[in-house]
């Protein structure tokens, strides 16, 4: 009886919410598309934050997400689904998953069963997810999160929840959540990385119905300003050495306040993950990267993408018809610089898919002013700027529009910091803490600076010394920024300035 009350159920709340979701997107025909971005990956209409089930089978990048399909605020959680074969370009699916009467479907991850461990089929892939139970939770239990699969036989097309649900129970954390899965090649099992209330803990399965607890890590270490959330636990290797980097997000407590995501780069042996530094360490010092995970599936490759938002201001940002959107697809990597290891991001080489071509500017004498706006005018708010100095010497880009918004990015030479100054960008009066000025340390020890920016309507992405530091920020400029210049206090010589417009998808 209680699997016919489960399929009535999830039945009635698809009819519900394909329902509304037409609704939506005729909804969103008759509203402001201002703010949607040209090449970043948005939902048709309403609601989305976490990426969730990034995982690559047979040519096609699978990307699922939190979404809400009935309104343009947080609420009852869906897996939402798109497909890409280059990472750019994303056709959206009906939505994968949908609540029941487990609960609503939180954040998670898939995988492809290559070696049938589970008995769902051989490639099946499947789905490691939180359900969350609001009904227990206004019982203040502590057991409302627990983890559940689901299998796909069709390549995401369908998916069938299993019967056996949930396959890991809520010991009596209140925040348990978030399963980032992997196969562990050296343990023969499979790895989950949860999310623990102020810290991560570890379970192993050989079948992913079945789950051991392996360790814990981090009660003592990183940053805890916030509850720890959405980890994922990966290797990567420099010099030839294999390292092991595990992200966790944080909010709030990330480093320009509200959401962020911390790393950290160590060993995983026999089930226990340990750091090799004690220094706080973040993936993007902007606002506006919150809850990546890497994709599964693609070798040595990682593959990251995050949410482009920060709880903070979330449910309030201006966007009409939809809310949220993703960061660009980035490649993880480690880079020694000097006896330390640390991570960097810098777009996937199919990002240069989408960009026209580039033109390229030598100067051969320093300026304090170089005026590029005639450059980049046509461009309309979406174009990548690639420049490097001759010496480490301050500098910003200050980006414009005929309203007066401004947007500033630069560095700092007497801090040794990044930054990006948002406080006159557009509409910024929405949430008190939005126009705020956010900064990130130089790690690279390299006498010259190299920056890009990839600009698309309302947001700049930032990636200094090829990826070693890197700010994500949203704004909300009342017109595109269409002038651009790049200031400073004395001459300052370019080396090297490189530009190109980025087609609309």
């Amino acid at each position: 009886m209680k699997h016919k009350i489960l399929k009535i159920t999830y039945f009635c709340m698809l009819v519900a919410c394909g329902l509304g979701q037409n609704t939506a997107i005729a909804q969103q025909k008759n509203e402001s598309d201002q703010y949607r971005p040209a090449f970043h990956f948005t939902p048709k209409s309403h609601w989305m934050n976490d990426p969730n089930g990034m995982v690559y089978l047979n040519g096609k990048y699978h990307l699922f997400y939190q979404h809400n399909p009935n309104s343009s605020v947080w609420g009852p959680m869906h897996w939402g689904h798109a497909t890409s074969t280059d990472l750019d370009h994303w056709d959206h699916q009906p939505i994968a998953l949908y609540p029941d009467s487990l609960g609503t479907i939180f954040s998670g991850s898939a995988v492809v069963d290559v070696n049938n461990t589970a008995g769902f089929g051989k490639n099946a892939l499947v789905a490691i997810f939180t359900h969350h139970n609001h009904k227990i939770e206004e019982a203040k239990t502590g057991l409302h999160q627990y983890q559940s699969i689901a299998y796909s036989i069709d390549e995401g097309k369908t998916w069938t929840k299993y019967e056996g649900n949930p396959v890991l129970p809520n010991p009596g954390i209140w925040d348990f959540r978030d399963p980032k899965v992997m196969w562990h090649t050296q343990s023969k099992k499979w790895i989950m990385t949860l999310a623990t209330k102020d810290r991560i803990t570890f379970y192993s399965s050989p079948n992913l119905k079945n789950w051991t607890k392996e360790s814990e890590f981090g009660e003592k270490s990183g940053a805890h300003g916030g509850v720890w959330e959405c980890p994922d636990l990966f290797p990567l290797s420099v010099n030839g050495i294999q390292k092991w980097v595990l992200l966790v997000s944080i909010n709030p407590g990330g480093p320009a306040g509200g959401s962020g995501t911390q790393y950290f780069v160590g060993d995983f042996k026999e089930g226990i993950f340990s750091a090799d530094h004690t220094d706080i360490r973040w993936l993007d010092y902007g606002a506006d990267n919150y809850a990546g995970v890497t994709w599964s599936n693609t070798g040595n490759r990682k593959i990251f993408m995050g949410w482009m938002n920060n709880w903070t201001y979330a449910n309030q940002i201006p966007e009409q018809g939809f809310r949220g959107a993703t960061t660009i697809a980035r490649e993880l990597q480690l880079k020694k610089v000097g006896n330390e290891v640390y991570l960097s991001a810098a777009p996937v080489k199919e990002f240069n898919l989408i960009l026209d071509k580039a033109a390229q500017l030598k100067y051969s004498a320093a300026k304090t002013d170089y005026d590029l706006s005639t450059k980049v005018t046509s461009f309309k708010g979406k174009y990548q700027l690639e420049l490097t100095t001759a010496q480490k010497q301050s500098f910003s880009l200050r980006l414009t529009n005929d309203n007066g918004d401004e947007l500033v990015l630069g560095y700092d030479a007497k801090n040794n910091t990044f930054y990006t100054d948002r406080t006159k960008s557009g509409q910024v009066d929405f949430e008190k803490s939005f126009p705020r000025v956010t900064t990130a340390p130089r790690i690279s020890k390299d006498n010259h600076i190299q920056l890009k920016l990839i600009l698309d309507v309302t947001s700049a992405e930032v990636f200094a010394d090829n990826g070693l530091t890197v700010m994500t920020n949203t704004f909300f400029a009342h017109s595109p920024l269409t002038q651009l210049h790049i200031k400073s206090t004395k001459p300052l010589l370019i080396q090297n300035l490189k530009y190109a417009g980025i087609k609309s998808l």
